[in-house]
């Protein structure tokens, strides 16, 4: 009697059920409580299909050669599956084909007898092998040979066709020529007026040795190109520093005018083209970028009637890292994000366009299809790239034909594309950060330092007012110069430019003219120019000449005439301004307002506290709480410690189903008495009960006490001291000690 899927996995240790699980992980949800219960997820229908989306075609063959062979029905030997195969096939490959469906639990049995889960045979093509239905009649009779050899030259190409699938073709020559010769001798069925089908008996006939055609048991060769390893990791260098400061100006854009969140969820077009704008990349780009800070939590929806994307106060603290820290972020939310940003800008099966952070962007296999993407090119020597992202698309599709669709060759092109882009990928080959990244070890940070510039703790001061950074500033220094200066270009050098309105706002900051000279003078590789230290004089001297508070809020001055300008100005009774000395002057206002509002009349104030501590009041954008929205976190692979758990609960789930019941059902009135016979006896006891919730369980107990309308028992399946009341149990019986 051939051995069940369940009765096979009870014979199998450990180790298979945990290659079982790591490779099905659909199977563990919920945790099955026993093996019958992973034997009869295993065969259903949906789960077969995606256990079979991993096989490669090799092993999709033998899936289909199994199918011919009726395995799902009766067992069949391994030398079947080897000649329906054919020579093509070498050994060693057909055992690695084996040995991945037995991992997947879609075959099992020994050598001899090979079982195939039933559900397989919806997997395979409707014409498995490209053989067609068997018939009876003259393809199933002895005299086939003779028949064949009997066809003419037309009659035989039209039988060659066909025998190299699919078997089923139309022809509308009506009664006469070769098709209609072929079904009168009856090497042909007629489907119907235009259709007819190859019988399976002649297309094993016609193809030899060969029952399922020529297979190619080869992968597609990439066609490697050496890169230098050098190069590669330098323009990955470059390209992590410029995503950094590309996500820097998406975040200070949308900190100072957040675009709406559409109705119907994600960002406009209108919004996307003035950030790309803003940004200064591509619309594509800015795509990508936009997603991966959604999905690392610096920019969220805020909570409103009128929802807007704004940075979230994680921003704050993913500043203050270095470069490779933040550039880490980044890369791990890409990798693991659920959802394909390449196909915004497409249309979806309505022909509806796909925005940016809308719900047609979200892909669940989006993660796993990067990594497979970035194993091929990790499979790769160091610096090593494939010869084009066709040769390593065909690869992949050989590798795993059933996944990806419709957009499995984009896929791969959208990875390596945004790959690239985040510096992961640099020349088609996987840099230094990207392997590390890949394999989630402690490695990723000091991967991405070594890739990055050494960082400078100088600039180069020019006449023109410009200070030029010649590599990757310091983070101290970086901060102070975005403060007093702004960025006026920015690639292997950055150029800062030094106006009058960044000097007011280093001052506004709290910076004083001595710190901002001893700043240049002490940082700069040049002289400062006197241009530059002309600019600061002018500013400072001007600069705080007014002092505002809080009473609301107020205004004092040293110089009484000055006072007196501001009171006598329209912006006066704007901001409710009230002189109460010659010096001070108070208003209802709030500081900020009233600091905005002599600004744009001209006045230079500066912020102070009530002890006349100067005030940083300098805009960071606004912020918001993060919030992940639902579905955008990708699914966790099963960790070793919960394989093992679930392999425990499977196995204790065995040992309760294994211990046999005793026949005869014991009443109410009889519980108490056997409980403490099996006490006294020290003998095991079934027990089925219901708990407070109205949820029915049941137990293995050795009773060691029953008073008190309660049973306490070591639970010798499970492990651990249980009680359970006695009005709970609803059936009991002695448990068979031979089990």
């Amino acid at each position: 009697m051939p051995t069940t899927l369940v009765d096979w996995l009870r014979a199998q240790d450990d180790e298979l059920l945990a290659a079982v699980l790591r490779l099905r992980p659909d199977l563990s949800v919920p945790p099955p409580a026993d093996l019958t219960v992973l034997a009869t997820r295993a065969a259903v229908r949906a789960s077969v299909h995606r256990a079979c989306d991993d096989l490669d075609r090799v092993a999709l063959a033998v899936l289909e050669a199994m199918v011919l062979a009726d395995a799902d029905r009766t067992p069949v030997a391994r030398s079947e599956i080897a000649r329906l195969l054919g020579p093509d096939v070498p050994d060693d490959v057909l055992t690695a084909a084996l040995s991945a469906l037995r991992d997947r639990l879609l075959v099992w049995g020994p050598e001899s007898e090979l079982q195939l889960v039933p559900s397989a045979r919806d997997v395979v093509p409707r014409h498995p092998g490209g053989l067609g239905r068997v018939a009876k009649g003259p393809a199933a009779s002895p005299e086939l040979p003779e028949l064949l050899a009997a066809v003419d030259d037309e009659e035989r190409r039209v039988l060659d066709a066909l025998a190299a699938g699919p078997p089923v073709g139309r022809s509308r020559a009506g009664k006469e020529g070769p098709v209609a010769r072929l079904v009168d001798k009856g090497l042909l069925l007629r489907i119907d007026d235009e259709t007819v089908e190859l019988p399976r008996q002649v297309g094993l006939a016609l193809r030899g040795d060969r029952p399922m055609g020529n297979l190619d048991v080869t992968p597609p060769p990439l066609d490697e190109r050496e890169q230098s390893v050098e190069v590669v990791d330098r323009t990955a260098g470059g390209a992590v520093l410029e995503v950094l400061r590309q996500i820097d100006l998406l975040i200070d854009f949308w900190g100072r005018t957040p675009p709406p969140v559409l109705r119907s969820g994600g960002l406009g077009v209108r919004e996307l083209r003035r950030t790309a704008r803003e940004m200064g990349v591509e619309e594509s780009v800015a795509a990508l970028l936009i997603e991966v800070a959604v999905g690392a939590d610096l920019i969220a929806p805020t909570d409103s009637i009128t929802p807007e994307w704004v940075p979230t106060t994680v921003v704050d603290e993913w500043a203050l890292g270095g470069p490779e820290m933040r550039w880490a972020a980044l890369a791990k939310a890409w990798l693991d994000l659920p959802r394909q940003p390449g196909l915004a800008g497409t249309k979806d099966d309505q022909g509806r366009p796909i925005g940016v952070l809308s719900d047609g962007v979200r892909r669940p296999t989006a993660p796993r299809d990067r990594r497979r993407v970035l194993a091929g090119l990790a499979e790769l020597p160091p610096g090593t790239a494939p010869g084009s992202p066709e040769a390593l698309a065909r690869l992949l599709a050989w590798r795993a034909p059933r996944r990806g669709g419709r957009l499995r060759d984009d896929v791969v092109h959208w990875a390596l594309s945004e790959a690239t882009v985040l510096g992961i990928v640099a020349h088609d080959a996987l840099s230094t950060p990207g392997r590390a990244l890949l394999d989630g070890d402690a490695r990723l940070i000091p991967a991405v330092r070594s890739v990055l510039p050494e960082p400078v703790d100088h600039v180069l001061l020019q006449a023109d007012l410009t200070a030029v950074a010649p590599g990757p500033l310091a983070t101290d220094l970086a901060h102070e110069l975005e403060l007093v200066a702004q960025v006026e270009s920015s690639g292997g050098a950055t150029v800062f430019r030094f106006t009058e309105d960044t000097i007011r706002r280093a001052l506004d900051a709290g910076r004083t003219r001595e710190e901002l000279h001893e700043l240049l003078a002490t940082r700069s590789a040049t002289p400062v120019p006197q241009g530059l230290t002309y600019l600061i004089d002018d500013v400072a001297r001007r600069h705080g000449r007014l002092r505002a508070g809080t009473a609301a809020s107020f205004l004092r001055s040293e110089d009484e005439i000055l006072i007196a300008e501001v009171m006598n100005s329209p912006v006066a009774e704007d901001l409710e301004l009230r002189r109460i000395a010659p010096t001070v002057a108070v208003s209802s206002l709030p500081l900020v307002e009233v600091m905005n509002g002599l600004k744009e009349a001209g006045f230079t104030p500066t912020a102070e506290d009530t002890g006349g501590v100067v005030l940083d009041l300098t805009e960071r954008g606004r912020r918001t709480a993060p919030r992940r929205r639902p579905g955008d976190r990708a699914p966790r692979e099963l960790g070793d410690e919960q394989i093992a758990s679930l392999i425990s609960r499977m196995r204790a789930g065995e040992a309760l189903v294994g211990m046999r019941r005793a026949a005869e059902a014991y009443a109410n009135g009889s519980t108490i008495d056997l409980l403490r016979h099996a006490a006294a006896e020290r003998r095991r006891v079934w027990i089925g009960f219901v708990d407070g919730h109205g949820v029915a369980g049941e137990r293995v107990l050795e009773p060691t006490s029953v008073g008190g309308g309660v049973v306490e028992g070591w639970d010798s399946v499970h492990g651990g001291v249980h009680r359970v009341p006695l009005h709970r149990i609803t059936s009991i019986s002695l448990v068979d000690e031979s089990v």
